[in-house]
This record gives C-alpha cells, structure tokens and sequence, in this order.
C-alpha cells in the first residue's frame, strides 16, 4: 500500500510549512497515474497525523483525470486506461501533460497566538 508513504510524506510536507500551527485542511491534487485510492490515503493520513499538529485535519483530494498530446496528429485530450493512447487516432505515441501530479496545492492553518496579537485579536 503505497498510500501509507503518500499520506506520510503529506503529513512531513505539511508539518514543515506549518510551523507548529494546527492544520485544519490540505488540499492535494493526483494524477490518475499515480494509481492512488483515494479511500486508502484518508485512511493513511489519519494513521500518519496522529500526535501531530495534522490530527483532525481535513485532506481534501482533487483527482487530475489523465490527459496528453499525440505525437502523430498532434490532437490534446484525455487519456483512458493502459496502453495510454490518443482518443482521435489511436496512437500509442502520446505524451503525457496530466495526471501525474501529487501535489500539496494549499494548507488552511489556524493563526498563531502572537499572530492574533499582532492583528488586534481578529481571527
């Protein structure tokens, strides 16, 4: 279950750019050629955010549908399953432009003490 070292990865990731401030919410956008459950994910990054500043937080998962260029009548558009091929001409020779994100594209942290101080107590 790669999942597992995904959701930790998250969990580093998020952990460093926060600072010591609670995480509220990640959003994360993957390409469908990764081949990640999205089900096994939530459930890794519930296990690999426990005791840290992430428990509780909400991970929010964007799937990228898979998409690319073909090389022999240069047409864009989605890509289906393996063998990746062109949905215009059937071609083999295609060039993959989507769908192989794994990306942390946001955090929603909660403000700090002294952050909340400094703005005059607003949240």
């Amino acid at each position: 279950m790669h999942e597992l070292a995904i959701a930790d990865a998250i969990v580093q990731v998020a952990s460093r750019h926060a600072a010591g401030r609670r995480v509220v919410a990640i959003d994360l956008r993957v390409g469908h050629l990764r081949q990640v459950v999205a089900d096994s994910l939530l459930f890794g990054f519930e296990l690999t955010a426990q005791g840290t500043s992430l428990e509780g937080a909400q991970l929010n998962i964007e799937a990228v549908p898979a998409a690319g260029a073909c090389r022999a009548c240069d047409a864009y558009g989605p890509l289906g399953d393996f063998p990746l091929s062109c949905a215009r001409c059937g071609a083999l020779d295609v060039e993959v432009l989507e769908g192989e994100e794994l990306e942390v594209e946001a955090l929603e942290v909660e403000r700090s003490e002294v952050e909340m101080a400094r703005s005059g107590g607003s949240p």
